[in-house]
């Protein structure tokens, strides 16, 4: 770099809109480049994706390829009641397996060249192996079944259905997250969510009650931590896990003593209304995932839109990255660190909230002990491979929310896959995608780390 103080980037320059108070020079960036813009400034080769990559190849190339299915395999695009028909997909389980291994092979070998180059593998690259790869598995696992024929409709809206919370557990992490505030907890908010909408809508009898106690119910947690991490500067991570097992323990006594025995006053919640748009439901695959939601299903939309626009467009948002970036040059020019973080967290409660009331308002009409099953973790997983962006975010719940919906359908469908294996395919994906898939990728600068004002 030739200047001094290097023009920093958009999604974390506090500095971006014009707002550094007169007089006030915006710190030196120098120390806080992120490693992968280090690495992509000298050059510094790294073999993590291409590794990755030639063992998803000899994956696809032993079953994709040498066990590839030798039959037709049927993917339905249109159902009963569309509002107009396409022609169903069908490939041959033989000629796509090879295909798929020789895009692979060719997508790995890219990867390599570009390794030694020292630069990384352009994102199309990434994107058409990861459908070649997934395509490729689905032809394999659903033509090796007794019925080699799927609904793609019911296969992606079944997976945008599972997504929903994970997408609502994500966003409340990424506003605590971007403020500068790491939150484990949001397994405990998501848990804590559901229970308080089960219990407050079986006695209130109304599922508009049960949501906003949901709401409050997530805040609460978030509250805990908020005070413990910020006020007292408690080790934000042990809060984190301490508030999951907390919650968790509490909401199964309260489960086994008060909601079990009474099941009919205590959780019986009513169901949220479904609201289907008249002819833009029947639109075939889109319809169902687009325009036939629950209330939380298109509050979803609305929040992840609403989250983007405020993170990357308002002057909150703009006072929001630059405390998880750099709190003390940000408190130089007059924001209050630690209120934004406080209020932030609360709000990333809020939001978590409406992902709990989705297990017990939307999903099933009771409240069961530990019924979140580790989302929130998921959630975690999904903030992080979508690099702290709630368009990432999204995507990357989308993508755990289509392995989860898999897992049911293949079980359904009665592949030669052990039920065991495909229970642990969500978190294989989660693995792989933080752990191989996602490069090389930095939270915000500040993120767990307590502020105090000299």
């Amino acid at each position: 770099m030739s200047s001094k103080h290097p023009t920093p980037r958009h999604d974390q320059a506090p500095w971006a809109s014009g707002s550094t108070a007169a007089g006030v020079a915006p710190p030196p960036f120098e120390n806080e480049l992120s490693t992968a813009a280090a690495n992509e400034v000298v050059g510094v080769r790294s073999w993590r994706t291409p590794v990755v990559l030639a063992l998803l190849s000899l994956v696809a190339l032993a079953l994709f390829g040498f066990n590839a299915p030798d039959n037709r395999v049927g993917f339905r695009v249109s159902e009963a009641g569309d509002l107009f028909r396409v022609p169903d997909l069908a490939v041959h389980g033989v000629v796509w397996g090879w295909l798929t291994v020789a895009v692979l092979v060719a997508v790995t070998a890219l990867a390599l060249l570009r390794a030694r180059a020292g630069a990384h593998l352009p994102r199309w690259a990434v994107l058409l192996f990861g459908f070649f790869f997934v395509s490729g598995f689905l032809v394999w696992v659903v033509g090796s079944s007794r019925t080699p024929d799927v609904s793609l409709s019911g296969l992606l809206a079944g997976s945008v259905a599972l997504a929903i919370p994970l997408i609502f557990g994500s966003l409340g992490g990424l506003l605590c997250e971007r403020s500068g505030v790491v939150n484990i907890a949001i397994e405990g908010q998501l848990l804590f969510g559901a229970f308080s909408a089960a219990v407050a809508g079986s006695l209130s009898g109304s599922a508009w009650v049960g949501l906003l106690a949901a709401v409050v119910g997530a805040a609460l947690v978030s509250l805990v931590l908020a005070v413990f991490s910020i006020t007292y500067k408690v080790n934000q991570v042990i809060v984190g896990v301490v508030l999951n097992v907390l919650v968790s323990g509490l909401t199964g006594f309260l489960f086994a003593t008060v909601l079990e025995p009474n099941a009919s006053v205590f959780n019986a919640p009513p169901r949220l209304p479904r609201f289907a748009v008249p002819v833009l439901s029947e639109i075939p695959v889109l319809g169902p995932i687009l325009f036939d939601q629950s209330v939380i299903g298109y509050l979803m939309y609305a929040v992840v839109a609403l989250v983007w626009f405020a993170l990357y467009r308002t002057r909150w948002g703009l006072r929001t990255r630059a405390v998880g970036e750099h709190p003390k040059a940000a408190d130089t020019l007059g924001v209050k660190v630690n209120a934004l973080r406080f209020r932030n967290v609360l709000l990333g409660g809020v939001v978590a909230g409406l992902g709990g009331a989705f297990y017990t308002l939307v999903s099933v009409s009771a409240f069961t002990r530990d019924m979140t099953s580790g989302a929130g973790y998921i959630a975690l997983a999904a903030l992080i491979f979508g690099r702290w962006n709630p368009i990432g975010a999204l995507l990357a719940s989308l993508l755990f929310g289509f392995a989860s919906n898999l897992q049911s359908i293949l079980s359904f469908l009665g592949t030669p896959v052990p039920s065991q294996f495909l229970a642990m395919l969500p978190y294989v994906v989660t693995i792989l995608a933080v752990a191989g898939l996602v490069g090389s990728s930095r939270g915000p600068a500040a993120s767990g780390q307590p502020y105090t004002k000299e």
